[in-house]
C-alpha cells in the first residue's frame, strides 16, 4: 500500500496501517528533521513527536490538497523548525540572564578603540574582494537580504550568488584569520 491509502486507514484508527506507514515514512521524516535540527538526539525526539502527531491528526489529511508524504514531511519540517526556534530563544534568554547577572568592568575608551580597529580591519578585507563578491556580501550581510533576494536585486541566478558568497566569505575568513 502507498502512504496515501495507509494514512486514510490510520485516520480511521487502523493500527496495522499505522505500523506500515511508520515503516514507510520514518526514514524520510528523520532525514528531513536531521537536516534542520542537526543534533542526532534532538532529531530522534522530534521525529518521534512527528510520528505521534501523525497518529493523532491523520484525520486532518486532505488527499485533495496533496500527497500523504508531502503532508507528513510538511508536519516534520514545521516541528523541526519550531524546535530550532525554541532552542535559539532559550539560548538567547539564558544569554540575556547571564549578561544581567555579570557586568564586568571595562574601559569604554579601550572598547571603542578596539571596535574602530575591527571595523577598519573588516573594511580592508572587504576591499580585497572582487567588486562582484563585495556587492553580494554587502547586500546579504550589511543590508540584510537573503541570498534569493540578492539574486533578484542583481538579476542573477541563485547559484551564481551562492558561489560569489561562498568565495567572498572564504576570502574574508582568510583575510580576517590571517590578521589575528
Amino acid at each position: 500500500m502507498e502512504a496515501d491509502e495507509l494514512l486514510l486507514l490510520v485516520a480511521r484508527g487502523d493500527q496495522n496501517a499505522f505500523e506500515q506507514l511508520y515503516t514507510l515514512v520514518s526514514g524520510p521524516v528523520f532525514g528531513l528533521v536531521r537536516r534542520v535540527v542537526r543534533d542526532p538526539a534532538q532529531s530522534e525526539e522530534v521525529s518521534q513527536e512527528v510520528l505521534l502527531e501523525l497518529w493523532r491528526s491523520a484525520a486532518r489529511f486532505d488527499p485533495g490538497r496533496g500527497s500523504a508524504l508531502s503532508w507528513i514531511l510538511t508536519l516534520a519540517h514545521r516541528r523541526a523548525v519550531d524546535r530550532v526556534r525554541s532552542a535559539r530563544a532559550a539560548g538567547e534568554r539564558e544569554q540575556r540572564e547571564a549578561q544581567r547577572a555579570h557586568h564586568p568592568a571595562f574601559d569604554q575608551v579601550t572598547e571603542e578603540v578596539e571596535a574602530g580597529l575591527e571595523r577598519e580591519w573588516v573594511r580592508r578585507c572587504l576591499n580585497r574582494l572582487t567588486a562582484l563578491q563585495r556587492q553580494s556580501v554587502t547586500l546579504a550581510y550589511y543590508d540584510g537580504y537573503t541570498y534569493r533576494e540578492v539574486a533578484e536585486r542583481l538579476s542573477l541566478p541563485l547559484g551564481t550568488v551562492k558561489t560569489r558568497m561562498r568565495d567572498g566569505l572564504t576570502r574574508l575568513r582568510d583575510c580576517l584569520g590571517g590578521a589575528a
